[in-house]
């Protein structure tokens, strides 16, 4: 897969580059086996389920796969199994970032030599770096390795947002080319798409058809691992100029959205709740998490059959 450099800050947006790692990406759970252990078969099959459906793009080891769980070892052997499983057909993009600037560079390059396409890094969290240091940071990481590299912008969890002003100044390293957008700021976001062309991709599903209606790229979304049709369609919708059609299937999700996303529980809880009573891929989760009790999930379920039926 060719992916295409988005690059420096501009005033002209008549013409734009493809989507870098495309529109529909999944933030994929990594899958264990009842013991704990990495299920690369697992990986493999649900990420040939995902493309097959319709993801254009798979992230691995955000926090949806469960990535302060997982060693470094084991995130360098799902890149290479996934790869191996939907190269060339999706774009795989390895999340890479920790709290220590060292440990991310390093990470970023075992995930290039591994096959990765792209990197998620998202801001160092607890120790709250003043913006000069963020912007140090990620300028260190791009410059480490040969590959493409996404913002992850999510101060809910990190305690450290990544400024608009502090966007319009990384979207000059020709590989800073994408944000996965989690600020809940989407006036702050559409400044920034106004003087970059960096790739937005929200975070939040229920900000997927408010985000790409003004000039967002898509999604990276945990409910994607149970329902990528459904969520790509609201896409497609928009897409063919069918607005009303693009809003229609963004309600339709919204129950589920809420119930893996908005009920007190982490989307890698739901997500893989969710699967397990699909028969699909997942496995437990890993502690300090637990499992979702009976009537999570067969809430989660009955919503899941309710937006397929739709």
């Amino acid at each position: 897969m060719e992916l295409q450099r988005r690059g420096a800050e501009t005033t002209d947006m008549t013409t734009s580059s493809p989507p870098p790692f495309g529109r529909a990406l999944c933030a994929m759970i990594t899958p264990f086996t009842e013991d704990g252990l990495l299920d690369l078969d697992g990986a493999q099959a649900l990420a040939e389920r995902l493309v097959t459906d319709g993801c254009e793009g798979l992230v691995l080891s955000g926090t949806t796969g469960e990535s302060p769980t997982t060693t470094d070892d084991e995130k360098a052997e799902l890149v290479r199994a996934v790869v191996e499983a939907v190269g060339g057909r999706a774009a795989v993009v390895a999340g890479v970032g920790t709290s220590d600037t060292r440990h991310t560079i390093e990470l970023a390059q075992e995930a290039e030599k591994a096959g990765a396409d792209g990197l998620l890094v998202v801001s160092p969290y607890y120790s709250k770096p003043p913006q000069e240091a963020l912007q140090a940071h990620f300028r260190e990481i791009a410059d480490a390795s040969g590959l493409p590299l996404a913002l992850y912008d999510i101060p809910g969890r990190t305690a450290t947002r990544i400024e608009p002003e502090t966007m319009l100044r990384l979207a000059a390293h020709p590989r800073i080319v994408a944000v996965k957008d989690c600020a809940y700021d989407l006036l702050g976001t559409q400044k920034v798409l106004a003087r970059t062309d960096l790739a937005y991709y929200t975070g939040c599903e229920e900000f997927t058809l408010p985000l790409y209606a003004v000039g967002g790229t898509g999604y990276i979304s945990t409910v994607a691992n149970a329902a990528p049709r459904q969520l790509r369609g609201i896409l497609d919708a928009f897409d063919t100029g069918d607005t009303a059609e693009a809003a229609r299937r963004q309600r339709q999700a919204i129950p589920l959205i809420e119930l893996m996303m908005a009920s007190g529980l982490p989307g890698t809880v739901t997500a893989k709740a969710l699967l397990g009573a699909l028969g699909l891929p997942a496995g437990p989760v890993r502690a300090p998490l637990r499992p979702a009790g009976r009537e999570t999930v067969d809430g989660l379920l009955a919503a899941y059959e309710r937006l397929v039926a739709a």
